[in-house]
C-alpha cells in the first residue's frame, strides 16, 4: 500500500472498530470469560521464554478480528520488510532503520549489503569484547598503574538509559569487583557527588555520544576532566587511559583528545534509543561479561525472528500494539501503565517512555500532512508492590481507565521462595481484582470496585540476559507496529530541537536581547539576581 494514499481512518477496519467501540461500554471482561472457556488458551502467546496472557482485555472476538484486519489493511507488513532489508524508512532524514542488524547473524542476511553490515557490527563488537575483557580481568590500568574498579558512563538519552537499565536488570550476572555509574543529567550535583565517592586512580570514564557534540555529555565530560586534573595532576586527562569514547564519529572523538585505540565505534545508522545493542553497550559488557552480552543480543534476535515470521494473530509485538491502538484510538483511554514486579526492572518504565514517546509522539503523517487521529502512548509506571501503596488507588476506584502491562519473572535466583511467592501473588491478585471488581454493601459505596479494568500479564521464565534482550526487542517492535498503522515516522525526533535551540539562545552572549516571552525573561532575571 502506498504511504501517500494510506490513512488508517480510511480503512474499513477502522470504521468497524468505531462501531465496536460504540457498544464496548456494555461489555464486561468477566462475561467474555464466561462465554468462552478457552479464552486464556486463545488469547495467550509464547515467544522463546516469554509468555503473554492478554485475555484480561476488553477484547471481544469481533473487536479482535477488526484489529487484525486493521493491521492487514495497513502498510505494516511492507514497512516491516522494508525495515529489515535496510530501506530508508526514516523519510525525514533519509536513513535506514537497522537496529535489528546489531543482533543479527550472517545466516539472516538476504543480500551482500546485509552481510557486509552484519560483518561490520561483528567487528565493532569484537572491540567491545577486547575492552570489556581487559577491564574485567583487572588488566586495564589507570595512569598510576592501578587496575580500574569503577566505570563512569557519561551520556544522555539512548547513550544512558539503555545501558543503565540493562546493568540494573542483570545485576545477578554483574562482576563482583567492578562498579558501574551513570551520569546523564546536566545538573552538576549528579556528577560532582558521584566523583566525590570515587578514587580517580581506579576510575575509567566512558564518553558515550553518537556525534561527540552532545552539549550535556561534553559539559559533564569537562567536569570529569577537571576532576582528574585536580586530583591526579593530569593535563588533558581525556588523552589518558582513564577515558574511552563510544561514538559513530571517531574523528570528533580524536579531535576531543581521545586516543584512537580507545575509541569504540558504532555505525552512523544506529539510532540513539536503539543503541544499547552496539558499542554503547560497553558498560553492559563490563558488568555482565561479553558472553552474557551476546546472550542479550541472541534474545533480541529471537524476538526479531518471531516478529518477522509469526502470523499476525500470534505475533507478540503485533498483539500488544493492536491492544494499545484499540484503547487509545477507539476507547479514548489517555495513558497506559507498565508495572514490573521486579525491583531490578525499576528503570523499565523510564526506558519505555523514551522508546515509545520519542518514537511515536508525532502529529505529521508520512506524506507530510497533519494527522487527524491520536498517536503516541502516554506511558508511565513503577515497580510493584510499591505502586500498590501509591497510585493503585486510582487504578482500582478512580474514574479513569488505565490499561496495564504487568511484567514479572517466574523464577528469581536473587530472591527466595517466600519473597517471590508473595511478590507474584500480589501481581496476580491485582490483575484479577482490577478485572473482577467488588460490589459494595448497602451504605458502603466507598468500598465499591467497578472492575472491568484491562491488563496484560507478561511472564519471563527468569530475568536472564537472553530474556531481557527479548523483552526490550518486544517493545521496540510494538512501537514500530503502532507507528506503521498510524502512518507516522517512528524514527526521527525533531520535537527535541526547538527546546535545545532556545536554551542555547538563552545561555548565549546575546541572551538579554534574545526574543523570549515576558514570563521567561522575568524568570531568567529572577534566577540571575538570586543565584
Amino acid at each position: 500500500m502506498n504511504d501517500k494514499s494510506y490513512s488508517p481512518t480510511s480503512t474499513l477496519a477502522w470504521s468497524n472498530l468505531e462501531t465496536q467501540a460504540s457498544v464496548a461500554n456494555g461489555v464486561r471482561i468477566t462475561e467474555l470469560f464466561d462465554a468462552d472457556p478457552q479464552r486464556v488458551e486463545n488469547l495467550s502467546v509464547t515467544s522463546g521464554e516469554l509468555y503473554l496472557d492478554f485475555s484480561k482485555n476488553l477484547l471481544s472476538d469481533k473487536v479482535w478480528s477488526a484489529l487484525l484486519a486493521l493491521a492487514g489493511q495497513s502498510p505494516l507488513q511492507s514497512h516491516r520488510a522494508a525495515m529489515f532489508s535496510g530501506e530508508p524508512i526514516n523519510n525525514t532524514e533519509n536513513r535506514a532503520v537497522l537496529h535489528a542488524a546489531l543482533r543479527a547473524e550472517l545466516e539472516d542476511a538476504n543480500s551482500n549489503a546485509e552481510r557486509n553490515r552484519i560483518a561490520q557490527v561483528k567487528e565493532q563488537l569484537q572491540a567491545v569484547k577486547r575492552a570489556s575483557d581487559k577491564i574485567r580481568a583487572g588488566q586495564w590500568l589507570g595512569s598510576t598503574g592501578k587496575a580500574i574498579t569503577d566505570v563512569v558512563n557519561i551520556g544522555i538519552g539512548g547513550s544512558d538509559l539503555g545501558p543503565k537499565l540493562a546493568c540494573a536488570a542483570l545485576e545477578e550476572y554483574s562482576h563482583a569487583e567492578l562498579n558501574l555509574h551513570f551520569i546523564s543529567n546536566v545538573d552538576g550535583a549528579e556528577i560532582l557527588t558521584t566523583l566525590k565517592r570515587l578514587n580517580p586512580e581506579t576510575t575509567l570514564v566512558a564518553l558515550a555520544s553518537k556525534t561527540f557534540t552532545t552539549q550535556e555529555t561534553l559539559l559533564n565530560a569537562k567536569t570529569a576532566i577537571n576532576w582528574f586534573a585536580d586530583t591526579l595532576g593530569l593535563d588533558n586527562a581525556q588523552s589518558s587511559s582513564h577515558f574511552v569514547g563510544l561514538t559513530a564519529n571517531p574523528d570528533n572523538a580524536m579531535a576531543y583528545g581521545i586516543p584512537e585505540d580507545q575509541i569504540l565505534e558504532f555505525a552512523e545508522w544506529v539510532g540513539g534509543r536503539y543503541s544499547l545493542w552496539s558499542s554503547i553497550g560497553l558498560s553492559i559488557a563490563i558488568s555482565i561479561g561479553f558472553t552474557q552480552f551476546e546472550q542479550m543480543l541472541a534474545g533480541a534476535r529471537e524476538m526479531d525472528l518471531h516478529f518477522q515470521q509469526a502470523p499476525l494473530e500470534s505475533n507478540m509485538p503485533v498483539i500488544m500494539a493492536l491492544l494499545g491502538i484499540w484503547y487509545s484510538n477507539f476507547l479514548k483511554v489517555e495513558s497506559t501503565a507498565v508495572i514490573p514486579y521486579c525491583e531490578r526492572l525499576l528503570l523499565l518504565p523510564s526506558y519505555l517512555q523514551q522508546l515509545d514517546m520519542e518514537s511515536n509522539g508525532k502529529s505529521t503523517a508520512l506524506n507530510g500532512e497533519p494527522v487527524d487521529y491520536d498517536t503516541g502512548a502516554i506511558l508511565w509506571g513503577q515497580t510493584g508492590t510499591n505502586g500498590q501503596h501509591a497510585f493503585f488507588q486510582l487504578l482500582h476506584q478512580g474514574t479513569r481507565t488505565v490499561p496495564i502491562d504487568f511484567i514479572a519473572a517466574a523464577k528469581d535466583n536473587l530472591s527466595n521462595e517466600e519473597h517471590h511467592r508473595v511478590l507474584l501473588g500480589n501481581m496476580l491478585a491485582q490483575s484479577s481484582a482490577l478485572m473482577t471488581g467488588q460490589a459494595a454493601s448497602e451504605g458502603q459505596q466507598h468500598r465499591f470496585y467497578p472492575g472491568n479494568k484491562p491488563s496484560n500479564t507478561l511472564l519471563l521464565k527468569q530475568l536472564s540476559p537472553k530474556n531481557f534482550g527479548a523483552l526490550v526487542a518486544l517493545y521496540e517492535h510494538k512501537v514500530f507496529v503502532q507507528g506503521s498503522i498510524w502512518n507516522i515516522n517512528s524514527f526521527d525526533q525533531w520535537g527535541v530541537e526547538l527546546g535545545k535551540k532556545m536554551a542555547n539562545e538563552l545561555l548565549g552572549e546575546n541572551a538579554e536581547t534574545a526574543k523570549f516571552d515576558p514570563s521567561t525573561k522575568a524568570l531568567f532575571a529572577y534566577i540571575a539576581n538570586n543565584s
